[in-house]
């Protein structure tokens, strides 16, 4: 289906569609409008393996694109323990538990959003 309003909001709902039909788990959004310039939303999201965040990257690019919206760039497709999909308004990070454990960015975004 095509979204025929390409707002910052239909894509992040779309990508958090696509997260959730390709099974990741702990999915969380981020509104970081007036917090960074890079992006309007992060969606941070975790795959069971490797294999997984591959095939939760691949997904939501495909869903992205089939609906209209386009996709920058991905990075870190080549060890997929956390792979960044930039779709310009949309920033989705799909980790590993293990990676995600340890860089913490939902921690990151809490703290500063409560400073500010």
């Amino acid at each position: 289906m095509k979204n025929t309003e390409k707002t910052a909001d239909s894509l992040k709902d779309l990508m958090s569609q696509g997260l959730l039909d390709g099974k990741a788990l702990d999915v969380k959004s981020f509104d970081v409008r007036g917090l960074s310039s890079i992006a309007d939303f992060m969606l941070i999201a975790s795959g069971q393996s490797t294999r997984q965040v591959k095939a939760l990257s691949e997904r939501v690019c495909m869903d992205a694109k089939e609906a209209g919206y386009r996709i920058l760039g991905t990075e870190g497709e080549n060890t997929c323990q956390w792979v960044l999909v930039d779709a310009g308004d949309v920033l989705v990070h799909i980790m590993h538990p293990d990676a995600r454990e340890f860089y913490q960015l939902e921690r990151l975004w809490s703290d500063y959003s409560a400073d500010h």
